[in-house]
């Protein structure tokens, strides 16, 4: 079966069942569908050591810093940077020689009812190619690569995520 052709669903359970992965969901704003996805599928326990939701934006300065946007390339990069800090420091000693570990952060904004904007976000994924690599691969994709029209249509960029990542992953297992 071709990757392009593999549900949300079944692109999410085959990162799920891969024992190697271990990560962090880092969601703000409007982005609140991600982590949920792994969840719903099932054997998440396998795969995430952590979710983080901010909706709230001094909550989110709080735990990532203060910046001049929300959704930008720049919240992306502290929330990749802090949670990835994060992981290191509490995992790396008793799973990090044999998992690959991985932070997926997202911050998106969805169309309101005060403009009329389309809505926008970030997306990134930091990740091991191989237990304790001393560094990790960074993917981003901006706003030119996706936007979001409807708060339900968030699945659209868990499906921009899902179908970057799973081609990275599934594709080559030992990549990702």
């Amino acid at each position: 079966m071709s990757l392009n052709s593999l549900s949300t669903h079944d692109k999410s359970l085959r990162i799920n069942i891969d024992a190697a992965r271990y990560g962090v969901f880092a969601e703000i704003g409007a982005g609140q569908e991600v982590a949920r996805w792994f969840f719903h599928v099932g054997g998440a326990a396998g795969t995430v050591a952590k979710t983080i939701s901010a909706y709230d934006m001094a909550v989110s300065d709080a735990v990532y810093g203060s910046g001049e946007r929300y959704v930008s390339r720049t919240r992306l990069q502290s929330m990749l940077d802090h949670e990835w800090s994060l992981l290191l420091e509490r995992l790396d000693g008793s799973l990090g020689s044999a998992r690959k570990f991985f932070v997926f952060a997202d911050t998106v904004t969805a169309r309101s009812y005060s403009r009329e904007e389309a809505g926008h976000g970030w997306l990134g994924i930091r990740f091991q190619t191989e237990p304790r690599s001393s560094l990790p691969t960074e993917r981003w994709w901006s706003p030119a690569n996706f936007s979001i029209t409807h708060p339900s249509s968030s699945r659209g960029a868990v499906f921009v995520l899902l179908r970057a990542w799973a081609s990275t992953c599934l594709s080559d297992p030992g990549s990702a």
